[in-house]
């Protein structure tokens, strides 16, 4: 006698990103809608304001919200990625890439990255898919913002410092990094919490693992340790 087959489980669609936008331009506001529904992304609001995108939003979650840097509201870069962080979203800088100070002061405020407004639409809609995913975006711009401002200073980790910020922030656990790396796990430790130190000495202070990345990532740690460097710090 046979027995049916259960039926398989239904599979469940997988939710579109859902984005927020704010520029004051209302012509780069409906180009970057458009791109986005291109995509099949679902533009939740999209404002001339930071506050009026919050106001709009009424409390529903985006997962990346598109940034410009300046406003014609006077409001202040912090005040403004905080207030669209505040929200649970991740923030994607999209600004004039020459306003050096401005990037650099938007991804101390906690933004996943910064893409230029100059760059070409598919480029822009990868950079949202990357932050909308949890990832720190890592490109060109960043690095180049960075390293064009004089006044932004890097923490002086020494090699074994910045070894272990770069397995620890690439992901391992702090036990698998001491045994990769053949040192007591108490003395990876004691590395860790030295490189928070360093950090917040510096002004840029990285209580999580989510900015120790960010951190790595700023000073060229990751995606690959720079062997050109000597012992420094140890």
């Amino acid at each position: 006698m046979s027995h049916a087959l259960p039926d398989p489980a239904p599979t469940i669609p997988e939710q579109p990103v859902r984005v927020g936008i704010v520029d004051d331009h209302e012509s780069v506001r409906l180009g970057l809608q458009a791109a986005c529904e291109n995509s099949s992304y679902e533009v939740l609001f999209a404002a001339a304001t930071a506050q009026a995108l919050v106001d709009g939003l009424a409390g529903r979650a985006c997962d990346v919200i598109v940034l410009d840097l300046s406003l014609g509201d006077g409001s202040l870069v912090t005040d403004n990625v905080h207030l669209v962080a505040s929200t649970g979203s991740a923030v994607l800088v999209h600004s004039i890439a020459d306003r050096v100070a401005s990037v650099r002061e938007a991804l101390a405020a906690g933004a996943a990255g910064v893409i230029p407004k100059s760059s070409p639409t598919t480029t822009v809609m990868a950079a949202v898919a990357s932050v909308a995913r949890g990832d720190v975006l890592n490109n060109l711009e960043w690095a180049t913002a960075i390293d064009a401002d004089r006044d932004f200073a890097k923490a002086q980790l020494g090699r074994r410092e910045r070894d272990v910020l770069h397995l620890y922030a690439s992901g391992l656990p702090l036990k698998m990094v001491a045994l990769q790396l053949g040192i007591a796990h108490s003395t990876a430790r004691e590395y860790l919490d030295r490189i928070r130190v360093k950090y917040v000495e510096v002004g840029r202070p990285a209580p999580t693992k989510v900015d120790l990345l960010r951190r790595a990532v700023e000073d060229g740690i990751l995606p690959g340790l720079d062997a050109s460097d000597g012992d420094r710090g140890d």
